[in-house]
């Protein structure tokens, strides 16, 4: 991920882009339509992390109970890996996919932990949702504003519809789309190393977060 999305990828755009990364716990009753899944689950966990201070200090610990217990069901994380990591996919064995989608997993919550802590004034903007009946992907716009200032950031979920249920497959910070962004860098790490190498990178940058995590 480059520089400048990464750094924009603070605060309440890490709990958006962590929550479109991890899903979120479905209601039982009628299928959600894609924008009321997509403000449900944003609210969800904004309410989560602002009311919990060891999710603020980024306790690794608690951000994962926050992942299991709010966030996977809504989301195809298998989907969303083997997207990000392209062509290559079908490469690895099925022993090795589950490898690198959970890898892929711990990285996306050691990234974003830090950043939970900022969350404190910043608020989510719906904007109208326009999608014809028969649409099975749609897109989600909203704008993160701070309500001390500053220009809003353009935050926008990809959904798509699997059976009668909507997943989250990717989300977009100002026109850039997070999964392809990691794509090329997964793409440079398996054409250098393989697919045990891409794996490998994986292992060493998660034990890499996890070191300077416990200094912290």
């Amino acid at each position: 991920m480059n520089s400048v999305v990464k750094r924009l990828c603070g605060g309440l755009i890490a709990v958006a882009c962590g929550m479109a990364f991890f899903g979120g716990a479905m209601a039982q009753g009628a299928p959600e339509a894609p924008d009321v899944l997509v403000k449900r689950l944003v609210e969800d966990v904004m309410a989560t992390v602002k009311s919990d201070k060891d999710i603020q200090a980024g306790s690794i610990t608690k951000i994962n109970d926050l992942v299991e217990s709010k966030i996977l069901p809504s989301v195809d994380f298998k989907r969303m890996t083997a997207s990000a990591v392209g062509k290559n996919w079908s490469a690895a064995t099925p022993d090795q996919q589950t490898q690198i989608t959970e890898q892929f997993r711990k990285l996306l919550v050691y990234t974003y932990a830090g950043a939970l802590s900022q969350v404190r004034d910043q608020q989510i903007q719906f904007k109208p949702f326009r999608a014809d009946a028969g649409d099975t992907t749609v897109v989600v716009q909203t704008q993160v504003v701070n309500t001390k200032g500053g220009e809003p950031i353009q935050l926008n979920y990809k959904l798509t519809k699997e059976g009668d249920a909507w997943k989250i497959i990717d989300v977009n910070v100002l026109g850039v789309w997070l999964v392809e962004n990691y794509r090329s860098t997964f793409a440079q790490q398996v054409s250098q190393g393989g697919i045990d190498g891409l794996i490998k990178a994986l292992v060493d940058k998660n034990a890499q977060l996890a070191a300077q995590k416990g200094k912290a």
